[in-house]
């Protein structure tokens, strides 16, 4: 019997009983649909943290209180209070770290803006006049606080496109005040929609840092200070000369008792990468566990469909069919239902992929875009026509047993 008489009559029989070849492939596409949907949206979320990163420019550096954890128990060490004035004043001396361009502090805080009756949740962020071209954020309306301001301890805010859109329902927002924490702060400047993202500057409120731990936070540490390198080849050397000014002002001379980190933008977009893409293949393991289930079922199946077409198993042999032929037309059965189910998978996760990064595109104003996962779609075919060779190999091979006598005379 020829391949092509076996293919002939696999489709036949998956043709025969369409309502059972439906239920059976339902598992692999439901899996197929997850591990696409997952791979899809894992790798747009990874294009999207990532572009955030890079967008702070490839010159950055940034030094972050507390050891770098090693272990879930370290996580208290990123809320360490070790980075203050002190160290900003020995990085911004030319003689530790000759390739620095600029150094800026940065306080985080959150709090409640107020103007007459409206209010809205907001983050205060604290930094110099250097934030805008450190962070390429410029005003759309109005101006950004200077170093003046900074000195001063000025109650002057640069507030985000949200927090304007909120608080003032499409009134002229400058020059007006506004309470947070009972402290009134006068609007100098409205951002731009910036589309949200890692850093969502359009629920900000921006304010000289003096100001925010004077008035807001209470504070004499920073939360992060951003350096910038005066070119993109001295990066290495800048964050190495500021680990070093670092040890010196906080009197460590073992590596190992750091209270500190220092990450440049290429490392912070590495790990963030092995992250995202460690996570993505998690949750495709925990999708495949449907896959798996969907073979079981197949196995199933295609026992009752073998037992139920006992006499036409007895009437092909008994017209000469051999067990080899009859274990091919049952495996290739299999075969193509998992293959087809695999197809549709893909299909159906793709566009389901696509509408939900379109959503979030559209819907939430971020930059999220979507990546037909190629690997996902290979891995997704792959993976369910080996399903129907392992799960569809006993119940072919239970036919192929079946004595052509025997199976005449079942009933």
């Amino acid at each position: 019997m020829t391949w092509k008489h076996v293919f002939k009559a696999s489709v036949t029989g998956l043709d025969t009983n369409r309502s059972r070849s439906f239920l059976t492939i339902f598992g692999i596409v439901i899996g197929i649909t997850a591990i696409m949907l997952v791979v899809s949206l894992g790798a747009g979320a990874q294009n999207l943290i990532l572009s955030q990163v890079q967008g702070l420019g490839t010159q950055t550096i940034v030094a972050i209180p507390g050891r770098e954890p090693t272990s879930p128990t370290d996580i208290s060490s990123l809320f360490s209070d070790s980075l203050k004035p002190k160290d900003l004043t020995a990085l911004e001396n030319k003689t530790n770290v000759p390739g620095l361009k600029e150094a800026m502090p940065e306080v985080i805080g959150a709090g409640v803006a107020v103007y007459g009756s409206n209010t809205y949740q907001v983050t205060v962020l604290g930094a110099t006049d250097i934030m805008a071209e450190i962070l390429d954020i410029h005003p759309a309306e109005g101006d950004f606080f200077t170093a003046d301001d900074v000195l001063s301890q000025s109650d002057v805010v640069v507030i985000g496109s949200k927090v304007a859109d909120k608080l003032f329902d499409g009134a002229d927002p400058l020059n007006q005040k506004i309470e947070i924490k009972n402290k009134s702060f006068r609007i100098i400047g409205v951002l731009a929609p910036s589309g949200g993202g890692l850093i969502n500057f359009d629920e900000m409120v921006l304010m000289p840092y003096t100001t925010a731990q004077t008035y807001l936070l209470g504070t004499k540490y920073f939360n992060r200070i951003i350096i910038e390198a005066a070119d993109g080849q001295s990066v290495d050397v800048v964050a190495n000369d500021v680990t070093l000014t670092l040890r010196e002002s906080h009197n460590i001379t073992d590596p190992s008792k750091d209270d500190f980190s220092v990450q440049t933008q290429q490392d912070l977009a590495s790990r963030l990468s092995t992250i995202t893409t460690a996570l993505t293949w998690f949750l495709v393991a925990v999708a495949s566990i449907a896959l798996f289930v969907g073979g079981v079922g197949i196995m199933n199946i295609m026992l009752v469909a073998v037992t139920e077409r006992t006499r036409e198993i007895g009437l092909r042999k008994a017209l000469g069919a051999t067990n080899r032929d009859i274990l091919s037309q049952f495996l290739l059965e299999a075969v193509l239902l998992t293959a087809i189910g695999g197809i549709v998978g893909i299909l159906l996760g793709a566009g389901l992929a696509f509408l939900i990064a379109l959503g979030l595109s559209k819907g939430l104003g971020i930059a999220w875009q979507f990546v037909f996962p190629w690997t996902g779609a290979i891995l997704g075919f792959s993976v369910s026509a080996a399903i129907g060779l392992v799960f569809g190999g006993y119940p072919a091979s239970q036919a192929a047993k079946k004595s052509p006598i025997e199976a005449l005379r079942y009933e």
